[in-house]
């Protein structure tokens, strides 16, 4: 019903008559964007949006500030964690607002939220004044939605619109009442004159902690207590996250489901590789269709063998794996020999770990990383963890059991 809905009525419609009435009957209900002292931050950005939110939150703790916060992985309010549902990167309205309401009733001095450009386009922030907006980076995605790249850079910018302080990417051109830029090399806080020294790897893990201490700078927090909450910060579930084994190996497990994401997370894995670098993924069904092969292309100018498998294909599963291979072959540089098809995702990360892997070797599982489900068929969710399928793996040395979600 919802796919004809879209087929005929332009998204712009669906927003003004849908999401926006649903937006202010959420404010209605719980009044939560009602002045009350609480300072919104919110974070955007094609990647590093999660790790970023829960770096600035680390921030804030550190500094003895009373902060909650809503991410991908979860949202944390007061104290407590609530599951933010399946596939959500930004709640809906009435969630948002339920939680905005209990953080004030805690107290809270701040909240740091994750935000979407599809939140943004469908106003489930409507009526939220944000005090701080960061914007990580713009990167190829959702084109399926917003159509152009340009279209994808104009939501993003919503967010800082009515901003006291913009946070962006040296790379972002945006304008705010205060702007402050990071970069690796360039920007107002960058790493050539900071020099953080982070215990997570990788150049795009220092521009999400240098975007997080934009955000302290911006609140006039210490910058010694942020340097070290920074630095001492070990990651997010996940992301970047290893998996402990007896085999020599290494394990990774990554949220990466963007060109950008899977080429830095690669490059990344690929100064850490003593051995070869194996990665497993796929791509999104009923998604941005032409990042399909982008991906593909990243995975076979960094990775020395690449295994393709499912993702969330949604019913478009053997087309997204030619779309991925195609990609894979045009990057020139990977050889056709080293690289596999495994439909069935429990299957590529068994025959990856057992079949391929030796010792010294970096097996990186990209696409899914916290994510507790599946979608095979495009009409039901159906439980998965990458975790859970590495760690049925790495008991076993046997290829083609049962799948783990049969």
């Amino acid at each position: 019903m919802k796919t004809l809905v879209k087929a005929f009525i332009p998204q712009r419609v669906i927003n003004n008559l849908y999401h926006l009435p649903k937006a202010a009957l959420a404010n209605i209900i719980y009044r939560s964007s009602a002045p009350g002292g609480l300072k919104i931050i919110g974070v955007s950005g094609t990647d590093g949006k999660t790790t970023t939110v829960n770096m600035i939150y680390q921030i804030l703790k550190t500094a003895g500030k009373k902060v909650s916060m809503i991410s991908t992985v979860c949202a944390v309010i007061g104290g407590k964690i609530y599951d933010t549902g399946f596939h959500v990167t930004s709640p809906d309205p009435f969630k948002v607002q339920k939680f905005i309401k209990l953080a004030k009733e805690n107290g809270d001095e701040y909240l740091v939220l994750e935000v979407t450009s599809h939140a943004l386009d469908q106003y489930r922030f409507w009526g939220i004044k944000f005090d701080i907006g960061v914007i990580t980076n713009v990167a190829h995605e959702h084109l399926d939605y917003h159509k152009t790249q340009e279209n994808y850079l104009k939501t993003k910018l919503k967010l800082i619109e009515n901003c006291e302080f913009a946070i962006l990417n040296q790379s972002v051109k945006g304008k705010g009442k205060k702007v402050v830029t990071f970069g690796l090399s360039a920007g107002d806080l960058n790493q050539k004159q900071v020099g953080l020294k982070l215990k997570m790897p990788g150049d795009y893990n220092i521009e999400n902690a240098l975007a997080a201490l934009s955000v302290a700078f911006a609140l006039n927090i210490n910058k010694d207590i942020a340097r070290r909450a920074l630095e001492s910060f070990t990651g997010v579930t996940g992301r970047m996250e290893e998996i402990e084994n007896n085999r020599g190996i290494r394990i990774f497990i990554d949220f990466a489901h963007t060109p950008n994401a899977l080429e830095q997370v690669l490059k990344s894995l690929r100064e850490q590789a003593k051995g070869r670098l194996i990665a497993v993924f796929g791509s999104a069904g009923k998604r941005d269709v032409k990042k399909r092969s982008l991906m593909g292309r990243a995975g076979g100018e960094l990775a020395d063998i690449v295994i393709v498998t499912a993702e969330d294909p949604r019913g478009e599963l053997e087309i997204i794996n030619r779309q991925v291979v195609s990609g894979a072959i045009e990057a020139g540089k990977i050889m056709e020999k080293n690289l596999f098809v495994v439909e069935d995702r429990s299957r590529a990360i068994d025959f990856a770990i057992n079949k391929i892997a030796k010792k010294g070797d970096i097996v990186g599982i990209f696409g899914k990383g916290h994510e507790q489900s599946i979608n095979l068929d495009g009409k039901k969710e159906v439980p998965w963890s990458d975790k859970e399928a590495i760690e049925s793996s790495l008991r076993s040395s046997s290829f083609g059991r049962k799948k783990p979600f049969d």
